[in-house]
């Protein structure tokens, strides 16, 4: 009977040792993703919306009067300068053109005869044989003539007309839509022009700018640092960039905002006029700038930025630091961390401060 309470006790005695001698289970390391802060040159640039207007933009006007005869153009193609693009029916300028011919032969022939007759007349005046009035009326008569003649060699400016009656080009570039057909009539006043050729080979770009920033624009945008990235409604850039112009630019009163243009090459004519685009303009260089990926930034609870930055010992410390601007998909750091150190870019969520994690580095994704 004594046996049995001494044996449940033993064996209570040996669960109890063997409970105590099993250690606490150590709790897994957790493995992070970080990047070494290292400085870098940066150009921060305001990423502002802006409308393409052509290099160069020429409205197809006649100079004379009458009825269109043919459309030497397709419509939409891309014509050269001196390209005839209409054809005015020139038959009433042919005929103006004749007639002022023969005008001007008729007066060559009247001039001729006057001419000769003062000449004729000169020596007999002289001699006595004729009156000095004869001969005066003579002088008159060659110098009518000539008068005549030179008012007819004016009216030769007709055939000007007869050549105004083909159009052409004045500039290469795209021809858009004609605004007449074959049959219409035109005048040289008309307020509509015939057509339209822009050049777009080369296009602009036109960008408001606070006026505040203009002198900084004008700063960064020496040497390489004033090309301008231009991206179109998809969100892609554009293969050429641009250059800041900054002959002509005027602050409007009413926005306070400086019309900027910029100049770029439009390879491929994938710019088009009237397209609205965003473009890249640089304010300043940052020789040596300490930058982090944005997914390493989180917010405390008073919405502060910080980072996780990971010490000698591999142990986790959370750092209040100061950004800027975002810089192609990195936050400037403008105070809070020092060159070498390592932050945290993925996995800060599953850490705890001064616990101890293993590290590998981070690379961007591809195109990032």
């Amino acid at each position: 009977m004594i046996l049995r309470p001494l044996s449940m006790m033993a064996a209570a005695l040996a669960l109890a040792a063997c409970s105590g001698s099993a250690p606490p289970e150590a709790p897994a390391v957790v493995e992070v993703l970080t990047i070494r802060v290292e400085p870098t040159a940066v150009t921060v640039a305001d990423e502002l919306p802006g409308r393409v207007v052509a290099y160069r933009d020429a409205e197809i006007r006649p100079q004379v009067g009458g009825i269109i005869q043919r459309r030497l153009f397709e419509q939409g193609e891309f014509v050269h300068a001196g390209q005839p693009l209409f054809q005015i029916s020139p038959a009433p300028f042919r005929a103006d053109t004749d007639t002022a011919a023969a005008t001007v032969e008729k007066a060559t022939a009247a001039y001729g005869r006057a001419r000769v007759q003062a000449e004729r007349l000169k020596p007999l005046v002289d001699a006595d044989a004729i009156s000095r009035q004869s001969f005066d009326d003579a002088v008159a008569a060659r110098d009518q003539a000539a008068a005549e003649l030179a008012e007819a060699r004016a009216t030769l400016r007709r055939r000007l007309d007869l050549g105004f009656a083909r159009i052409t080009a004045p500039i290469s570039g795209r021809i858009g839509a004609a605004n007449v057909t074959e049959g219409a009539l035109v005048a040289a006043g008309d307020a509509n022009p015939l057509a339209t050729v822009q050049q777009i080979d080369r296009v602009y770009v036109d960008v408001r700018q606070p006026a505040e920033r203009f002198a900084a624009l004008r700063e960064a945008a020496g040497g390489d640092n004033g090309a301008v990235t231009i991206l179109t409604a998809s969100g892609r850039a554009h293969p050429a960039r641009g250059k800041i112009l900054f002959s002509g630019i005027a602050v409007d009163p009413g926005t306070g905002d400086a019309l900027v243009r910029v100049a770029v090459d439009n390879p491929g004519e994938g710019l088009l006029p009237g397209m609205f685009v965003r473009a890249k303009l640089p304010r300043v260089t940052l020789p040596a700038a300490l930058t982090v990926p944005q997914q390493a930034v989180t917010r405390d609870a008073n919405g502060d930025p910080q980072v996780s930055v990971v010490d000698g010992q591999d142990r986790v410390h959370p750092r209040r630091i100061t950004v800027g601007d975002v810089v192609d998909g990195r936050y400037l750091v403008l105070a809070g961390l020092r060159t070498g150190e390592r932050v945290i870019v993925v996995g800060q969520d599953r850490v705890q401060p001064g616990v101890p994690v293993t590290q590998r580095a981070w690379r961007p994704a591809q195109g990032n």
